[in-house]
């Protein structure tokens, strides 16, 4: 259900929508000791080469099987680039990328086929920008379409935690939740600067957030999430439970990673790999070993598998086609990545301890 620019107004004082945010959430079916059980292991696809476009189809026909099955039932398909930048190509998903995965749709899906984009700038750029205007024209048989998602403006609400930890909503493309689509994303390997690394689950949960289209009145739902290291994380998870519900596959083009100042001004690293899978936590995990990236840095992905949203545990996924070790190479990471880690230390900045209130006969229940 799409909301009324009213239905929005009113949300933002419904706090008790987080209680049931964080019900739903459960981490779903977990042992005594905390972690998630699960029926055989997930399967993510790592393919080397020296073509992007090839790396992309043969990653996704390595998964067939399993793409097929969520992709039957479905109306059209919805492909989620990363447009992080309309102008730098290193930081925006590149548009052979694009055609990889239409050349494996091709045969199977009929179309059609919505490249949808919220990017941090105006997506109609990047279009033009980086080559997808001509996509249309090229792929008249798979009824490929071009959507700014902020022009768009149809949109569901989720709470979220502001820099105080109240509650305040944010707006998500309707487009990307729609139980008809099946929902591709289509992201890369690159460090970040405030979450160490971003790959499917980074595109797709600060890629759904919409702000104002160009001459609207200016807003922004993705400044909501750079409110404090920690509420970052936690935000994060929290949209990725309202998106996960939806997700179709994940493809992570590494032919071209980004290390250093990522995600939008890094350099190149040429890692020449693109992974795949339908648990996008669990193609994050490896894109983090193909990287070199300690899994334990990155808050929002150790949450989402804590969380039952995927596999997280490296021993419980298999890896199709090229080895972890044979691809691996450490990735530079972002400057301020001391900063960026301070989620994991104690919380400082709370307030005074409420319990030194109580006198010491005085009970606490709960």
């Amino acid at each position: 259900m799409t909301l009324s620019r009213r239905g929005f107004v009113q949300l933002a004082g419904a706090g008790v929508l987080m209680q049931s945010q964080l019900l739903k959430a459960g981490a779903a079916e977990l042992s005594v000791h905390g972690a998630k059980k699960t029926v055989g292991a997930s399967k993510v696809a790592l393919i080397h080469g020296e073509d992007r476009r090839k790396n992309v189809h043969q990653a996704l026909e390595t998964i067939d099987d399993q793409i097929r099955a969520g992709l039957r039932h479905k109306k059209y398909v919805v492909i989620k680039p990363n447009f992080v930048s309309t102008t730098n190509q290193l930081a925006a998903t590149n548009v052979d990328a694009i055609h990889g995965i239409l050349d494996y749709l091709e045969p199977r899906f009929r179309g059609p086929v919505v490249i949808a984009e919220s990017s941090a700038g105006d997506t109609m750029d990047g279009f033009d920008h980086f080559h997808y205007s001509q996509l249309a024209d090229e792929r008249r048989s798979q009824k490929v379409s071009l959507v700014d998602l902020n022009r768009e403006g149809q949109y569901e609400t989720i709470p979220v935690l502001d820099a105080d930890l109240h509650i305040t909503p944010v707006r998500l493309a309707a487009r990307v939740l729609d139980p008809t689509a099946f929902v591709i994303c289509s992201a890369m390997l690159k460090t970040h600067n405030t979450v160490v690394a971003t790959l499917s689950v980074k595109n797709m949960v600060l890629g759904s957030p919409l702000h104002s289209a160009p001459g609207d009145l200016y807003w922004n739902d993705k400044r909501k999430y750079h409110v404090g290291i920690r509420q970052t994380h936690y935000n994060m998870l929290a949209t990725a439970q309202k998106l996960q519900p939806n997700w179709g596959l994940a493809v992570i083009d590494g032919f071209e990673g980004m290390e250093g100042n990522g995600p939008s001004a890094g350099t190149p690293v040429p890692s020449h790999v693109a992974i795949a899978s339908t648990d996008f936590i669990a193609a994050d995990r490896v894109g983090l070993e193909v990287m070199g990236i300690n899994p334990d840095w990155v808050g929002y992905l150790k949450y989402c598998g804590q969380a039952g949203l995927g596999e997280y545990d490296l021993a419980r996924i298999e890896v199709a086609g090229a080895t972890i070790a044979s691809v691996q190479r450490k990735y530079q990471l972002h400057p301020d990545i001391q900063h960026e880690l301070e989620w994991m230390g104690p919380l400082v900045e709370g307030s005074p301890k409420i319990g030194s209130l109580l006198r010491p006969h005085d009970f606490i229940y709960g």
